[in-house]
């Protein structure tokens, strides 16, 4: 059994940042306390539920059966948008919600969400002409209330081609550019797992539900499974929420009065991105595209020193945690990119990673027989005999709005009176920024690197003055973790004391992007992070060697790209 050691409790404390209770405490909370509430599944609509509960006043518990952000919540487009394709299948009211969520989401998070602006070129005989995209970019706006960060603006072919130098001129007319926001997916996903811990819930990364307990044909709470350890904890709650995303149906046949139940109640549809370097597909804004093999809509996005194409969307039956880009999706996104950008030239030796996630769509978002693309993304919340709650659908944009339902529903359940839930006013931690500018030249010039300064702003927000500061208590911590990349060793170390990291996959795949950003997908960082996190994990040099293996497997099983016939 790993136990914390007396190296992770000497760290130097920080005033301004508190330090999630120790994992043994959280697990002795889980067995012997009572909930309100008990959330499964630590992707961002589970994390923003049990934070918006506990801010809330409920007695909490949230648990993970990997890392938060594990599945679908870390393999976005990385993108909080207002769904500007959306339009094209009528979901007005999915636009206009998401666009609120844009603005709100860009004042609480600020360090998180940022804005972006992307250009969609028209050629000639494109499936959207250039007076439909305007009038669509018009109404777009107007559903914004005319409170995007920019107005649309037409571009002319010259304007267009001074924008994106490198895009083909053949057949081009012309286009547009508007507004959008970017985002880190996982970090915004684990800002909302720690905000539920800082206002008083049990957050559990590595534990899932091996059963659900039932009383009298009612739900009363379930059996946990710690991963670290191996023990089973009961946890009695008053109500339970399911929020695993693409494993909701693996819940729900643990939930006895749903035996009988036909079909599934998410259908699967996979997306898939792949990154190059910037230096081969330099672009400037962000690009939405429609793809000349099949015709949907696609982008091109972005992302510091590198440049990422997706997505596809495709129906799988896949395991959601073994889903894996394959060949045939590698060749699709390289040469619809390449049919834009013809002088970029990209090849399978260019990619430096794939990923793919399964979008939980909610199976009544079907209509007869239509594709993933066309199926609504808006959620729903189901409530089963035994009374647990189910969301389903959805996107990451409207994660808030997701979460204050089933919370609202949850109040109702246990017959609690409402109580306003104040996540649309709250900042998520590290959101209390008063200028970003002003943070961002602080930090290039307390940490002397540029690229790094911003990444902690970014990843951390107001919170990068105390990270940065263990490197005053130990300058081998500011040494890289990978040379070119902003990522520094402080920040495996503030991962473990503050952030719930107890994997080498937890940090460099989620908490950081290294294994998105390095050909390896993070091994050798892996090592350099291991000599960092065994000591204040109490790892001796047997686990140390599992971890890097187990982080071996991980890495395979997330970034590896399958036969085009899988």
């Amino acid at each position: 059994m790993r136990s914390e050691s007396a190296v992770l409790r000497s760290l130097p404390a920080s005033t301004e940042v508190p330090a999630p209770p120790s994992r043994a405490d959280r697990l002795r909370a889980l067995g012997s306390e009572s909930f309100d509430l008990l959330v499964i599944g630590g992707g961002v609509t589970g994390a923003g539920a049990a934070r918006d509960a506990a801010l809330r006043g409920l007695k909490v518990a949230l648990v993970e059966r990997e890392d938060f952000a594990s599945g679908t919540s870390s393999r976005s487009s990385r993108l909080i948008h207002g769904g500007l394709r959306y339009l094209e299948h009528g979901h007005l009211g999915l636009v206009f919600e998401s666009s609120i969520e844009r603005r709100r989401l860009l004042h609480l998070a600020p360090h998180l969400v940022r804005p972006l602006a992307f250009i969609w070129p028209v050629y000639e005989g494109a499936r959207v002409p250039r007076w439909k995209l305007n009038a669509g970019l018009m109404l777009y706006d107007a559903l914004s209330l005319f409170r995007n960060v920019k107005a649309y603006q037409r571009l002319s072919l010259k304007q267009l081609v001074e924008a994106e130098p490198g895009i083909r001129s053949e057949g081009l007319k012309g286009g547009a550019r508007y507004y959008d926001a970017a985002t880190d997916d996982a970090r915004l996903t684990l800002a909302n797992a720690l905000g539920a811990s800082e206002a008083g819930a049990v957050v559990l990364n590595h534990a899932s539900v091996k059963r659900l307990v039932l009383e009298d044909g009612k739900v009363k709470g379930a059996v946990v499974v710690d991963h670290l350890t191996g023990l089973e904890h009961t946890v009695h709650a008053r109500a339970v929420v399911n929020a695993t995303g693409p494993w909701s149906d693996e819940i729900r046949r643990l939930d006895s009065s749903q035996q009988e139940r036909t079909g599934p109640a998410v259908r699967g549809s996979k997306g898939v991105h792949i990154a190059v370097p910037r230096s081969r597909l330099n672009i400037g804004d962000a690009l939405t595209l429609l793809s000349p093999v099949d015709g949907r809509v696609m982008f091109i996005l972005p992302a510091d020193a590198f440049t990422l194409i997706g997505t596809t969307e495709t129906a799988t039956r896949a395991h959601p945690a073994e889903v894996r880009a394959s060949e045939a999706d590698v060749a699709y996104l390289l040469s619809s990119a390449n049919a834009f950008f013809p002088e970029a030239n990209l090849t399978r030796q260019d990619m430096v990673s794939a990923w793919a996630g399964i979008r939980p769509l909610a199976a009544s978002g079907y209509h007869g027989n239509s594709d993933a693309g066309s199926a609504s993304r808006e959620h729903s919340i189901d409530v089963s005999p035994s009374g647990v709650l189910a969301i389903s659908g959805g996107k990451l944009t409207t994660f808030r709005v997701m979460a204050r339902d089933v919370v609202n529903a949850v109040e109702r359940h246990l017959s609690r009176p409402h109580k306003k839930p104040v996540t649309h006013e709250q900042p998520l931690p590290g959101g209390d920024i008063l200028k970003l500018d002003a943070e961002l030249a602080a930090a290039k010039q307390e940490v002397g690197d540029a690229a790094t300064g911003e990444h902690l702003v970014r990843a951390y927000g107001s919170r990068w003055h105390a990270v940065w500061a263990l490197t005053r208590e130990s300058p081998a911590l500011a040494e890289p973790l990978v040379e070119g990349l902003p990522y520094r060793r402080a920040e495996a170390a503030w991962g473990v004391s503050h952030e719930m990291v107890q994997t080498l996959a937890d940090l460099l795949i989620r908490r950081l992007k290294v294994a998105f950003e390095t050909r390896d997908q993070g091994r050798a960082a892996a090592v350099r992070a291991a000599e960092v996190m065994a000591p204040l994990l109490g790892w001796d040099t047997a686990e140390t060697e599992r971890q890097l293996a187990a982080y071996a497997v991980d890495a395979q099983r997330i970034f590896g790209v399958d036969p085009s016939d899988a």
